[in-house]
């Protein structure tokens, strides 16, 4: 006696299909929790006045590039870290020589790459000395002997007798400062990752309803 049995449906289809579905919901998961992350982190950015250049450094890619996996991993990143973790974490920062960091005031304008300007390139751009003036109280000074212009930034003065020559505050002369915490990356990080189940199963559900 010989018996046949034939299971509808194919059972070995219907395991690869299940596969293939899980491959798809695990891929697109992580392309959805890595597009929200880098989202929140820039709004984060933008949100505490750091400006939109530092929140577009924030970046993300899913692996693998190309194809559905099981196994897909998503990573979201600056490249700016080295900014981005100050504000993240609010670090102590201190003279790199161990005398003083240059704060620069409003008349002192901006570098020529539109950051922090230091006290050599000030010296170079204006033509003039500063001069270092010592507080007990207080920050020292770095200052100019000369006049503040019609947008208040400290210049040489125009005048050949010195009359309206003053003293102007140049930079804010202090042995460290304490960075202000202005993110919280990882609770945004914590946010998407505890999301990363649910949308699994949200995308395995719309695959097999499609």
């Amino acid at each position: 006696m010989r018996l046949n049995l034939d299971i509808e449906p194919d059972l070995v289809a219907m395991m690869a299909a299940e596969i293939k579905a899980a491959e798809r919901a695990v891929s697109s998961a992580m392309r959805v929790a890595a597009t929200r992350l880098k989202t929140d982190w820039r709004g984060q950015i933008t949100g505490a006045g750091l400006g939109r250049r530092l929140a577009n450094s924030i970046r993300s890619q899913t692996y693998p590039k190309a194809g559905d996996s099981l196994s897909a991993a998503a990573l979201v990143w600056s490249n700016a870290p080295v900014i981005v973790g100050a504000h993240d974490t609010g670090p102590l920062i201190r003279s790199k020589d161990g005398f003083w960091l240059a704060i620069p005031t409003p008349a002192a304008g901006k570098g020529l790459k539109g950051g922090r300007i230091t006290p050599g390139e000030w010296e170079r751009r204006r033509g003039m000395r500063l001069r270092f003036v010592y507080r007990r109280h207080g920050p020292s000074l770095l200052v100019a002997e000369g006049r503040l212009n019609t947008r208040g930034l400290g210049v040489a003065s125009r005048s050949k007798t010195g009359r309206g020559v003053t003293t102007v505050p140049i930079f804010l002369l202090v042995p460290q400062v304490k960075l202000r915490k202005r993110l919280d990356l990882a609770r945004d990080a914590k946010r998407a990752q505890a999301a990363v189940p649910g949308l699994i199963v949200a995308h395995w559900v719309d695959g097999r309803l499609g």
